[in-house]
């Protein structure tokens, strides 16, 4: 008994981690129509955020579909105070044009809402997922992949990140609705 109760504080020490209290670093980059968007131009505004990129052939087109099938929920419900935040991990080859022919290959209720990220170097958005994130990027010197986590994140109002959630498999969408839902009614 001992044991299991060990493992559950451990358990919830360590999700409690990845969610860290401080807010995102001030950044500012290009989004995939071309404009600037910044952490100040967030802030006021809940966010999901992810990392994909548009050459990707494994997971990225399933997180892209799952980011889209969340929104649409959204849209269903009525719940408009939000924006969807995809910063690329393979910024030489990201271009804002090239990010917009990629999100135009899905179903997406509300493109306005949405920011796909880019006008950063490679190690900057390494460095930046690792200290903001808690997770990884890593080109692959084999191939034109690039290696990345699969979580969507949920960043509140003043930047942030307060939950984290599979993004490619058994995405639990009632739960992320949930959670948006009462970071948009707080003060």
């Amino acid at each position: 008994m001992e044991r299991k109760l060990a493992a559950m504080v451990l358990g919830l020490v360590l999700i409690l981690s990845a969610c860290g209290s401080s807010s995102i670093e001030d950044f500012s980059y290009t989004n995939h129509r071309g404009e600037t968007i910044s952490s100040d131009s967030l802030e006021g505004t809940p966010w999901l955020a992810t990392f994909v990129f548009t050459n990707c052939e494994t997971v990225c087109p399933p997180m892209t579909f799952n980011m889209a099938g969340i929104q649409e929920q959204l849209v269903k419900q009525g719940i408009e105070d939000y924006k969807i935040v995809a910063f690329s991990v393979d910024p030489k080859a990201d271009t804002p044009e090239k990010m917009q022919e990629y999100l135009a290959n899905f179903s997406v209720p509300d493109e306005s809402k949405w920011n796909l990220l880019t006008g950063y170097g490679q190690g900057e958005i390494t460095q930046f997922a690792k200290d903001n994130f808690n997770t990884f990027i890593k080109d692959d010197p084999s191939s034109n992949q690039v290696v990345h986590g699969t979580t969507f994140y949920l960043v509140d109002k003043k930047g942030v990140v307060r939950a984290n959630y599979d993004g490619y498999q058994n995405v639990p969408t009632d739960d992320i609705i949930a959670e948006l839902e009462k970071l948009i009614a707080e003060q």
